[in-house]
């Protein structure tokens, strides 16, 4: 279901959304009044909702909407604004599945281009695991099974099973001196709930913390991070130098990699094109970590769609380091974390509830 007072808008989604094999429009709407009341009889999997949009817009439409159909995936639609930044945080924590910044104008090729990419892959992963939730005891449609295959290796859907028997490495035997964070879908909900109980952490070590995010919302997550954390988080700045007791986060749009200076580490970002479709990438940081703190790097992959992080997290393993994946029973996509537990590089698999405590005792001087 496309929700947005734009004939355009809506047009241009439904269009997209009609050229995939495996999706159909149920409903093309122009306000969140006309969403609530047709909700029931369409009965959509997933709905793109409007920010602002006449009689009732997208943030007062939500819990409408959820009331009537509980399993419906909400994916919030905004321009790249502080205000409609806020709003998308607000809807997250209101029960939205995602959020998607829309472009300025859809004359602008690249934008545009991004926006349909990031926008069906939403809609496809976020749709197939409602589904796979809804209906556990059924075998998967052909789409979702193939979707997951493209997304992380192969394995059943719907049992977590296999995931325990998948081998693990040992915990490095070197003292962790840094923490690197990567995450994308589900993303900030699961960052605030770990940086909330890991102050010890944070305290005595850095945090660098790569979120797939554009600018503005980078720089909301901050002021969320240091209000859960209770500790200093801020976007990163080019040329700073790293520090114990604060929160580094990549800037929407620049990746954030980390440089020796002297004695000390920096950051360095760049204007360089997408890695993995994303910008910021997860996989520049945790390579470029390596040449400053070599095996001595605990890094945690959390809830993301594809696979970033995986290629980087297999750097810091060959270096000496050690990985932590989000378990798939409590990610809102088991892509990127689900790609580094098949690759066979992860010393622990947890549900985000125990990482946290994990991560305490890491870096207090336990190793196993």
């Amino acid at each position: 279901m496309v929700v947005d007072d734009s004939v355009v808008i809506r047009g241009m989604i439904s269009r997209w959304i009609g050229a995939e094999p495996d999706m159909e429009v149920s409903a093309s709407l122009r306000t969140g009044l006309d969403a609530v009341n047709q909700i029931e009889r369409v009965k959509p999997d997933v709905a793109v909702l409007d920010i602002e949009m006449p009689d009732l817009d997208g943030i007062s439409a939500l819990p409408q909407l959820l009331a009537k159909k509980r399993d419906l995936v909400i994916i919030m639609a905004s321009t790249l604004t502080r205000r409609n930044a806020e709003i998308s945080f607000k809807a997250l924590s209101l029960g939205a599945a995602d959020y998607i910044p829309k472009p300025e104008s859809t004359r602008e090729a690249t934008a545009a281009e991004t926006f349909h990419h990031d926008l069906i892959q939403k809609i496809r992963h976020l749709g197939a695991r409602a589904r796979r939730r809804a209906s556990p005891a059924a075998s998967p449609s052909p789409a979702p099974a193939l979707d997951r295959v493209r997304e992380v290796a192969p394995q059943p859907a719907a049992a977590p099973a296999p995931q325990l028997q998948l081998a693990r490495r040992p915990f490095s035997m070197l003292a962790p001196r840094v923490l690197l964070i990567g995450s994308s879908t589900g993303g900030p909900q699961a960052l605030m709930t770990l940086v909330a109980d890991i102050g010890p952490v944070i305290d005595r070590f850095p945090v660098l913390i790569t979120q797939h995010m554009p600018p503005t919302f980078t720089t909301i997550l901050a002021e969320h991070l240091a209000r859960a954390s209770r500790r200093p988080a801020h976007e990163a700045v080019d040329g700073e130098l790293v520090k114990p007791g604060r929160i580094y986060l990549a800037p929407g749009g620049r990746h954030m990699r980390v440089v020796r200076h002297g004695t000390d580490a920096a950051i360095a970002l760049d204007d360089g094109p997408p890695v993995n479709f994303c910008k910021p990438a997860v996989d520049p940081l945790f390579n470029s970590a390596i040449d400053v703190w070599q095996g001595s790097i605990m890094s945690v992959i959390l809830t993301g769609m594809g696979s970033d992080g995986m290629r980087g997290g297999k750097e810091i393993v060959a270096a000496g380091g050690s990985v932590i994946a989000q378990d798939e029973a409590t990610s809102v996509v088991w892509g990127m974390p689900g790609a580094a537990t098949n690759a066979g590089i992860c010393a622990a698999v947890l549900p985000l509830n125990q990482i946290a405590a994990k991560l305490v005792r890491l870096f207090s001087g336990d190793r196993s």
